[in-house]
């Protein structure tokens, strides 16, 4: 994910309804082709622990779970480094779990990672018990998670040092910093803050930063599988967690049970396209908030059609980029709105639209009339929330940090200017100011302190059984097209669409999805082709 959007799983029902969207009729699901017998001997399914001896000692750990509110709780430890385990150095990941009530009728884990890179596993889940999954599932499942390596609570995590002092740069003569740098100023500029922030993090993690890739992080998840004493892997990814998933069926398809992959990023695309991709995801999604908005015509939008709408959130961002959108003066702790800070409220609010459209149109019209107060307090809603959510749940809150390293570790970058800088035209005249906000926020890989083996490719995981993909054709993140290139990259892989707004499907209340997703994790029941909800 680039790391200017933070890809937040939207999992939870919401009361507000700006959206329009489609449910079709629930449809019969026809049983997938039988697994092969459970002999243990599956074709290509010698165990690590077998294969390579150094291992034994992470793959036979038995986890110790003890009371930590609702749920129980463990400690995982892992290889830092899998090429060379018997160096001793490791990571410790936080694990949680929300147990079944009916142990008689238990299916076996079901682990999830919520998005990211960056997201707390084990926060994630302390802050609604596994609620976001159906009753239907939480009978028959273990929930569980985990922080990631280098997230959260993982010892070591990933930790950037901090970067050169802020006040100094507020007061620069150079005026507010542009999203889109065209000109030699602010360009150099530009490459200077991504490098110092590429510095920042090696000051405070150099040693850790070579190591907490996706790849790794997947052979982590078969090390949890086996502590959990699960023969094979059940397994939900929202956004990045839908990397992760492809990452684990590309190194151990023979051990998956199943797979469902919602909110896709595809892996065959290069840090360019993937840039293109989520700038155009968010520039649709702000055309159809402008035409959700008029439609309503309530009072809180901020025009009457998608016309002027638009015309209105790009005067902001003009007045934004001259200078900062004032706020009231009665609110001490609210802080004047630059262009990236208004980006980031737009951007933010398309993920969760039932949450956040109708709160956004009363703030973009309020600051079209001068006071961009309720904009700052998005903004520091937007930013903050997850941070304190995570910190209070693993005592570190180290989101940002690691959706920068886990970004430019997983994707190979170019090292030098000119690239990104013939990107951003493309990107701009695709995307608009969404395009050329995800360019320049790759700048920070260009001078990356790592860099992983991992290249653009397509899913080689032969053997895999069937894996669930589910789209969202308006997700603003990982848009549609994503989820339909990974569906058909997989050996029988199955798509499942949402027609709707917003990031990822499950979890959102939406009895359709709710259904398929639910029969495919417990009955394994397979999704007919081109079933839409």
């Amino acid at each position: 994910m680039n790391p200017a959007h933070r890809a937040r799983r939207t999992g939870r029902p919401l009361a507000l309804a700006l959206t329009v969207l489609t449910t079709a009729s629930l449809a019969a699901c026809t049983a997938l082709s039988g697994p092969a017998p459970d002999d243990g001997k599956a074709a290509g399914e010698r165990t690590e622990a077998a294969a390579r001896p150094e291992l034994k000692r992470f793959y036979g750990q038995k986890l110790t779970w003890k009371k930590c509110g609702d749920l129980r709780c463990a400690r995982l430890t892992v290889p830092m480094d899998y090429a060379h385990p018997e160096n001793g150095r490791t990571f410790v990941l936080p694990v949680a779990k929300a147990a079944t009530a009916d142990p008689d009728d238990r299916v076996g884990s079901l682990v999830y990672n919520p998005g990211g890179p960056g997201s707390s596993g084990v926060s994630d889940l302390k802050s609604d018990g596994g609620e976001v999954f159906s009753a239907t599932v939480r009978d028959r499942f273990d929930i569980v998670s985990f922080d990631p390596r280098g997230v959260g609570g993982s010892v070591p995590a990933v930790k950037c040092a901090e970067t050169e002092d802020e006040e100094d740069a507020a007061g620069d003569d150079d005026g507010p910093e542009p999203i889109a740098p065209r000109t030699g100023p602010d360009r150099a500029r530009a490459l200077a803050d991504a490098d110092e922030q590429a510095a920042a993090c090696a000051r405070g993690s150099r040693a850790v930063l070579p190591h907490v890739g996706t790849e790794d992080a997947a052979r982590d998840l078969d090390v949890l599988r086996a502590a959990l004493a699960d023969r094979k892997l059940t397994y939900l990814g929202w956004s990045y967690g839908t990397s992760l998933g492809t990452s684990y069926a590309e190194q151990f398809p023979h051990r998956v049970r199943a797979l469902v992959l919602d909110g896709a990023v595809d892996p065959s695309l290069d840090w360019r396209q993937r840039a293109l991709s989520q700038g155009t995801g968010f520039r649709r999604a702000v055309e159809e908030y402008a035409e959700s908005c008029a439609d309503i015509a309530g009072d809180s939008c901020p025009g009457s059609d998608p016309a002027e709408i638009s015309a209105l959130i790009e005067e902001l961002y003009e007045r934004a980029a001259r200078e900062p959108l004032p706020v009231s003066d009665e609110d001490e702790e609210a802080y004047d709105v630059d262009a990236r800070t208004l980006l980031d409220v737009v951007t933010g609010a398309m993920y969760s639209p039932e949450d956040d459209w109708e709160d956004l149109s009363q703030a973009l019209g309020a600051a079209y009339d001068g006071d961009a107060t309720e904009l700052s307090r998005m903004a520091e809603s937007d930013g903050e929330q997850a941070s304190r959510a995570s910190r209070a749940a693993t005592g570190t809150g180290n989101d940002d940090d690691a959706i920068i390293a886990v970004n430019c570790l997983d994707v190979p970058h170019p090292r030098t200017p000119g690239p990104y800088w013939k990107a951003l035209g493309a990107a701009g005249k695709a995307a608009g100011v969404y395009g050329t906000s995800s360019v320049v926020d790759e700048l920070t890989c260009k001078n990356w302190p790592s860099a992983g083996a991992q290249r653009p490719h397509r899913v080689n995981a032969p053997g895999v059984p069937p894996v669930l993909v589910v789209g969202t054709t308006g997700d603003p993140a990982t848009p549609y097209e994503e989820a339909e290139s990974l569906a058909g990259q997989f050996p029988g892989g199955m798509l499942l669409t949402y027609e709707g707004v917003g990031h990822t499907a499950y979890g959102r209340s939406n009895a359709c999805v709710t259904h398929a997703v639910d029969r495919y994790l417990i009955d394994l029941k397979r999704v007919r082709p081109r079933k839409s909800c």
